[in-house]
C-alpha cells in the first residue's frame, strides 16, 4: 500500500481521470491487502494445518441486473463521461492505474458511509479518566450529533460505528451487484478494505490499543461479523420485512429487550427506500454523486406513525378484507326464513391510503 502522500496524489489524479472520462481497460484480478489479511487470518485459524491455503477464491455469484442499460457495455447516450465510467466499471480488475482509480472513487463512497455514526475520544478525556464504559466494558465516546445516536438511542461506541457503517456499506454493495462481475468484486473489495483500515486506525488512535496482535484479533472478529451481516440482510431482503427487522435488531441493537419497535420499523422502511433510490441512480452517479444517502432514516418515522394506527384498527388492505369477511359471517339475518329481502346489506370497509 502506498504512503499517505502518494495516496493523496493518486486520489487527485483519479478524480481528474474520472471527470475526463479517460479510463484504461484491464483484465487481471486485483487484491486488497488488509481485508485479505483478515480473511486469511480467519481462514487459517478455522482450517486444519494440512488443508490451509495461502489464497482466497472469490465466491461465484449470479449477477442480478435490475436495469438493462447496466448490462450493456456500450457508450451511454448522455456522453463520454458516463460511457467511459461504465467501461471502467466493466474492466477495472487488477492493473495498477485502474486499481488506484477504484481506490479513489471507493474512498469517497466509504467516507460517506463511515461518517453516519462517527464518534471521538480525545486524549485529554482519557488522561483525565472521563471516558465512560458500558456494562460490557466498551468505551463510550462523544457522538457527532448523528440521528443514530440522538434519535435512535445508540451509544457512540466502536460497535455502533462499525455496524452502522456496515449497514451503509451493505446498501452500496447491493447496488454494485448490478455491475459486471469483475467490477463488482473489485469495488466491493476496495470498500471493505477502506473499512478495515479505518477500523484498525480507530483501535489504535481512538481506543489506545497499541498491541498489533490484539488489533488483528479484533479485525478477525470484525471480518466474521461483516460476513454475517451480509448474509442476514440478504435473507431479510428476500424473505420480507419481519426477517429484515430481526436482522437489524440482532446486529445493530444487539438483541436488546428495550428496543423501540417504532425505531426498528423506521430503519427497515429506510433500507427499502434507500435501495430503491440507489437502484434508480446511474452507474456514473456512484462515483460522482455528492452523497449516496440523501434519504435519512429518521424521516421514515412519520411513515411508521401514519401506518401504526391503521394496523391497530385493521384499516390496511389486508385488515379491511379480513374485517369485511368477519362482518359477513357475524351479521344476523333480520328477515324470516326464505325472505331474501330481509337480509342486511354489508357496508364496505374503508380503505387506508398509504403515502407514496
Amino acid at each position: 500500500m502506498a504512503c499517505a502522500s502518494c495516496r493523496s496524489g493518486l486520489g487527485r489524479a483519479a478524480s481528474s481521470t474520472l471527470r475526463q472520462g479517460l479510463f484504461a481497460e484491464t483484465t487481471s484480478a486485483g487484491t486488497t491487502p488488509l481485508a485479505l489479511r483478515a480473511a486469511l487470518s480467519f481462514q487459517s485459524s478455522n482450517t486444519p494445518s494440512s488443508r490451509r491455503t495461502t489464497s482466497l477464491t472469490p465466491q461465484s455469484r449470479r449477477i442480478h441486473t435490475t436495469r438493462q442499460c447496466r448490462a450493456e457495455g456500450g457508450e451511454s447516450s448522455s456522453g463520454g463521461l458516463a460511457g467511459g465510467f461504465r467501461k471502467l466499471l466493466a474492466s477495472v480488475a487488477g492493473n495498477q492505474s485502474s486499481s488506484y482509480i477504484a481506490y479513489g472513487a471507493t474512498q469517497r463512497i466509504y467516507k460517506d458511509c463511515a461518517k453516519q455514526a462517527d464518534y471521538t475520544i480525545t486524549p485529554e478525556d482519557r488522561k483525565a479518566g472521563r471516558v465512560k464504559e458500558t456494562a460490557d466494558g466498551e468505551e463510550i465516546g462523544v457522538g457527532n450529533g448523528s440521528i443514530w445516536h440522538e434519535e435512535f438511542g445508540l451509544l457512540p461506541t466502536f460497535s455502533t460505528w462499525a455496524h452502522v457503517t456496515m449497514l451503509h456499506l451493505y446498501l452500496v454493495v447491493v447496488r454494485l451487484r448490478c455491475l459486471d462481475k469483475d467490477a463488482h468484486a473489485t469495488w466491493q473489495a476496495q470498500l471493505v478494505d477502506h473499512f478495515f483500515h479505518q477500523a484498525e486506525e480507530k483501535m489504535d488512535r481512538t481506543h489506545d490499543m497499541s498491541s498489533r496482535v490484539m488489533r488483528q484479533r479484533y479485525l478477525q472478529d470484525l471480518f466474521v461479523q461483516w460476513r454475517g451481516v451480509v448474509m442476514a440482510y440478504d435473507e431479510g431482503l428476500v424473505k420480507g420485512d419481519a426477517v429484515l427487522a430481526a436482522a437489524v435488531w440482532r446486529n445493530l441493537f444487539k438483541a436488546r429487550d428495550d428496543i423501540d419497535v417504532r425505531t426498528l420499523a423506521a430503519i427497515v422502511s429506510w433500507v427499502r427506500s434507500q435501495l430503491k433510490y440507489l437502484d434508480f441512480m446511474d452507474d456514473a452517479g456512484l462515483a460522482l454523486h455528492p452523497t449516496l444517502f440523501k434519504n435519512k432514516a429518521d424521516a421514515e418515522l412519520a411513515v411508521v406513525d401514519e401506518l401504526v394506527p391503521a394496523l391497530e384498527s385493521g384499516q390496511t388492505s389486508k385488515g379491511a378484507a379480513a374485517a369485511g369477511q368477519a362482518e359477513v359471517k357475524a351479521a344476523p339475518a333480520t328477515g324470516q326464513k326464505g325472505d331474501s329481502k330481509g337480509t342486511q346489506k354489508q357496508k364496505a370497509a374503508p380503505r387506508f391510503k398509504v403515502a407514496a
